[in-house]
């Protein structure tokens, strides 16, 4: 089993003490945010075949990584660097500072660990065209060599994100439209020719429609990946948890409305007050990530 943490919230970021305090003791529980039920999962040596952790700042989670290695588990770590401006990400640290921490695992666990991902990418009045393809210029040059892939996704039209970025334009005076297929079939090419004149391929999550030559399709849930980094082969199948999707087969141990980043755009959270709110009320030493009667569903 890969486990994945996690898609649905920060972890590393904001949840380090609760994931120590889990692997420590064997498992931890989840609960399945449409039909409630209420799973174990397993996190020991023997049931996991590696971890797949999601993040925009590995930080404060440099020693639990330690303990990951030490216990013998491979992992990989996707670190989304994107650098927009503070009315899209209010509170994500700067991609110098994230582009250092890259540099950093590679260093310490190898150069296949860290997927960087340019995800999602907004057609605003602050980050049109040219922003992007300069902004993604830049931040891969100061990945030459720590990455050898970037996975790239466009926004989807979530009722919550369309309502989370109108509100941000209105605070902040500025304009954001869905852009139409070939607009993303032509920016996903031109952003696949730089990545690779720094030596990474282009990998699109979950939108096979926008591919070209340029471009292969993601698969953040890599066995492939995990298996060179172990060593051996990991077993798994695919199995992705959408339509596009091309992940192998994971066990996610997140929860939704539970990052403080306060991203505008993300689809896992509904207001960031609510995550504050839920995030305040975490108990590190807790089975949950959440307790039970605050787990929430997912607007669509």
């Amino acid at each position: 089993m890969i486990v994945s943490a996690s898609y649905k919230t920060d972890i590393p970021a904001f949840f380090g003490e609760w994931f120590l305090n889990r692997l420590e003791a064997g498992f931890c529980r989840t609960i399945n945010p449409y039909g409630r039920q209420v799973v174990t999962v397993p996190l020991t040596r023997d049931a996991v075949d590696g971890f797949v952790f999601w993040t925009r700042n590995i930080g404060p989670f440099r020693e639990a990584l330690g303990e990951v290695a030490r216990r013998g588990f491979p992992f990989v770590v996707q670190y989304t660097i994107t650098g927009y401006p503070r009315a899209l990400e209010p509170s994500v640290i700067d991609w110098e500072r994230a582009a250092g921490h890259m540099r950093e695992l590679a260093r310490d666990f190898g150069p296949e660990v860290a997927v960087w991902r340019y995800d999602p990418v907004i057609a605003t009045s602050l980050t049109p065209p040219d922003w992007h393809l300069e902004n993604f210029a830049a931040i891969a040059r100061a990945l030459q060599g720590v990455a050898n892939e970037v996975v790239v996704s466009f926004a989807h039209g979530y009722v919550k994100t369309k309502r989370n970025m109108d509100a941000a334009a209105r605070a902040y005076d500025f304009k954001w439209e869905d852009l139409d297929p070939s607009w993303k079939r032509g920016m996903a090419d031109r952003l696949a020719e730089l990545a690779s004149d720094h030596g990474m391929k282009l990998s699109l999550c979950s939108q096979p429609e926008f591919a070209g030559k340029e471009t292969c399709e993601a698969r953040c849930i890599d066995a492939g990946r995990l298996s060179r980094l172990a060593g051996f082969p990991i077993p798994a199948k695919l199995k992705g948890n959408r339509p596009g999707c091309a992940c192998f087969e994971s066990r996610d141990i997140g929860d939704y409305d539970t990052c403080p980043h306060g991203c505008v755009y993300c689809y896992a959270v509904r207001t960031r007050a609510l995550a504050r709110a839920r995030h305040a009320a975490h108990d590190p030493g807790a089975e949950f990530l959440i307790a039970p009667e605050a787990s929430s569903v997912p607007a669509s």
